[in-house]
């Protein structure tokens, strides 16, 4: 399942924000806060400690770095424990006016990984269009 946006900011701006870990939970839908960031944040194996949902019913968890490839490609472990694992893809493209940011998202465990792809992609879309936007809006901010 693959979520693209355009923005006028560059490449560097919107790796800025992704490199920001305290940023997540500004972008990412669902995350409720940010508890820590590994400093290393986001060399491969550094985390994210978050949570997700509202209060009272809040869930702790990570997301942790599984590839980095400096300011194009960002891959992603999210835990959602007790539901299972998503992988996260982020690259970004350089284009004449700003940045192409593209998001790939799969189920990486039981039980979502047992759903049919086009289900999980209706399932996701809505969400990861809004994280896209939003990645856009604070990198696009940031370059103002």
């Amino acid at each position: 399942m693959t979520v693209v946006r355009d923005t006028t900011a560059d490449v560097d701006a919107v790796w800025s924000v992704l490199t920001d870990g305290w940023s997540y939970g500004m972008w990412v839908v669902g995350a409720s806060r940010i508890r820590a960031v590994d400093p290393r944040w986001p060399h491969i194996g550094s985390r994210i400690h978050h949570s997700f949902g509202l209060w009272p019913f809040v869930v702790d968890d990570v997301t942790v770095v599984r590839r980095m490839i400096d300011r194009r490609e960002l891959v992603l472990e999210a835990r959602a424990l007790p539901a299972g694992r998503a992988e996260i893809i982020l690259r970004l493209h350089p284009t004449p006016t700003g940045c192409r940011i593209e998001m790939i998202e799969h189920a990486a465990s039981a039980p979502f990984e047992w759903v049919p792809d086009t289900v999980q992609h209706l399932a996701v879309y809505p969400r990861n269009t809004e994280a896209l936007r939003r990645l856009a809006f604070l990198a696009e901010r940031a370059t103002r």
